[in-house]
């Protein structure tokens, strides 16, 4: 299984010295894989009606992949994962040009989460069309597939048109996956379908967005049913589909987090956990590494 660290975004602060020692202590920890969220922008939820989110204008947010290219080069072999970036807030093409330009440089796996977000605001702001975030997706992920692995791209559909384009160079896909986040049945049906693996959401915070959470209960088998049911009906390996959960350290010591880990491992679908030190409490990043540190030493104990 692998163990993931969750980059603390809003918590860690804009200085390069400490994402730094941050990445290195991560990679140092044998941590697996780095695990970023995405927010393009930040509203101010006092001028916004009934505003539910669990992020405002006062939360940073380092763009992932510039960050991450960034950590590739203060570390030797650790992974990426974004969990997750809204694609249809950006041009597939761009962000297939991005993915391929990190991986060709990095010589990394990158596992590519990606989502259709919640934050109308944040298309409004960047002139996408909220409403039809779902259909584009699905349309954008073929589009990078394709331009990661073919010499010249024709396609024309709702949302694109590319005509006798390509990429170059061209990136290595082994190192690439789509993976999806969310937890609508048409979200779980699409991982089933198109994805390489599921971020699962089982963070209660985003519970009042109406993002269901994913347990080890009924309902959260019921989801991963969902998904092995439309892979066996494109005629895909429901096994071959990764699944990764998240542990959070608010309200926990590492050590409590850490036997979280023991719960989740026996749903053998799950593949990969990300850890999260988050609105824990943590003041310094320093604190956050250590919490890093006895998080891996529990697990490892």
């Amino acid at each position: 299984m692998l163990i993931g660290a969750v980059f603390p975004q809003l918590e860690i602060g804009s200085k390069s010295d400490d994402i730094r020692n941050w990445t290195e202590h991560a990679e140092a920890l044998d941590y697996d894989h780095i695990a970023m969220f995405d927010h393009i922008l930040g509203v101010n939820a006092k001028s916004q009606f009934g505003w539910k989110g669990p992020y405002d204008h006062t939360h940073s947010f380092h763009e992932p992949l510039v960050t991450m290219g960034y950590m590739s080069a203060v570390t030797k072999k650790i992974g990426f994962a974004t969990s997750i970036l809204v694609l249809p807030q950006r041009q597939a093409a761009l962000v297939a040009k991005q993915v391929s330009t990190l991986v060709g440089l990095s010589k990394r796996v990158i596992r590519l989460g990606v989502g259709s977000g919640w934050n109308k605001s944040e298309f409004e702001a960047i002139g996408h069309n909220f409403s039809k975030r779902g259909k584009k997706i699905e349309d954008q992920i073929n589009i990078m597939r394709q331009l990661w692995s073919e010499h010249s791209v024709n396609v024309k559909t709702d949302y694109h048109t590319i005509s006798d384009a390509a990429i170059n160079p061209l990136p290595d896909r082994s190192r690439i996956e789509i993976w999806l986040g969310g937890g609508a049945k048409p979200v779980l049906q699409r991982v089933g379908k198109i994805a390489d693996g599921w971020f699962a959401n089982t963070s209660v915070r985003t519970a009042k967005l109406g993002i269901p959470a994913f347990s080890t209960d009924k309902y959260g088998l019921s989801q991963l049913e969902i998904i092995r049911t439309a892979a066996l009906d494109a005629g895909r390996d429901p096994t071959q589909i990764g699944v990764e959960v998240r542990v959070e350290l608010e309200g926990k010591t590492p050590e409590e987090a850490a036997n979280e880990v023991n719960k989740w491992s026996k749903i053998p679908e799950i593949t990969a956990i990300q850890f999260s030190t988050m609105r824990a409490g943590l003041k310094t990043v320093n604190r956050h590494i250590d919490a890093l540190e006895k998080f891996m030493h529990a697990l490892k104990s």
